[in-house]
């Protein structure tokens, strides 16, 4: 039956933050949620056998272990889960992924914190980071001195699929929206989610200097898998945008 399948032991969380790494412009959310999952060393912990989602194996380098293409992570030291995904969602799956996972998220009572990327050309300027939230989440924003969006906007694809989920029946849930490259995968932007967004308002220290001394590498890395999203095109991409643009 599709849902969220547990692969080890259940975790013993408290009042768990939930990272959401759809990949999306600038690979933001992915790229901050991959360093996540590695920096604090968290478990693979559940499938995400979501209806629509592709049905394929993935595997590392100097590794033999084939899972699937989006999973959850876990780590109780830091009442923390993770969604890492590996491949794109494309848009006639993107209502049923969304539905799957934010029951999941509520069963769990989790707050999740969802990730998009604002396209921006910003030049040598560090990516301005803002706050959007359902619910009562908007509180820990304010809290953590996160900015409000100077304008109108919208968040499209998984990401704001899931936010509109959220929205719909009342549930906390935080986005955090960066600047970020609309043409290449934006390491630099990612770092700031995590310093200036993640980490705050989950309450983690969250060491960005391995992402920051390692920013080219990363981008050459994530390049082909950019440009796939940049094919799959905008409407099924997770992104922000001005509203102005995208009525």
């Amino acid at each position: 039956m599709p849902g969220i399948q547990l692969q080890g032991p259940e975790a013993d969380l408290e009042n768990p933050t939930l990272v959401e790494g759809f990949p999306g412009l600038g690979l933001v959310g992915k790229i901050a949620t991959d360093h996540l999952v590695r920096e604090l060393e968290m478990r693979y912990y559940a499938s995400v056998d979501c209806d629509g989602l592709p049905e394929i194996g993935v595997y590392r380098g100097d590794d033999r272990t084939a899972r699937p293409p989006v999973r959850v992570y876990v780590s109780e030291a830091h009442d923390l889960l993770a969604i890492q995904s590996d491949v794109p969602i494309r848009s006639q799956a993107v209502e049923t992924v969304a539905s799957c996972v934010t029951g999941w998220v509520v069963e769990q009572d989790a707050t999740p914190i969802y990730l998009s990327g604002l396209p921006a050309e910003r030049d040598d300027d560090e990516p301005a980071i803002y706050g959007i939230a359902t619910g009562e989440a908007g509180v820990a924003l304010e809290e953590n001195d996160v900015d409000s969006p100077p304008e109108d906007g919208v968040v499209t694809g998984p990401t704001g699929a899931l936010i509109n989920r959220a929205a719909h029946h009342g549930h906390d849930s935080i986005g955090l929206v960066v600047e970020a490259s609309p043409q290449f995968p934006d390491p630099e932007a990612a770092s700031v989610l995590l310093e200036a967004g993640i980490g705050p308002v989950s309450g983690l220290e969250i060491n960005v200097q391995d992402l920051v001394d390692h920013a080219a590498e990363i981008r050459e890395k994530r390049e082909q898998f950019a440009q796939q999203m940049q094919r799959i095109g905008q409407e099924e991409s997770s992104q922000a945008q001005p509203l102005r643009m995208y009525q």
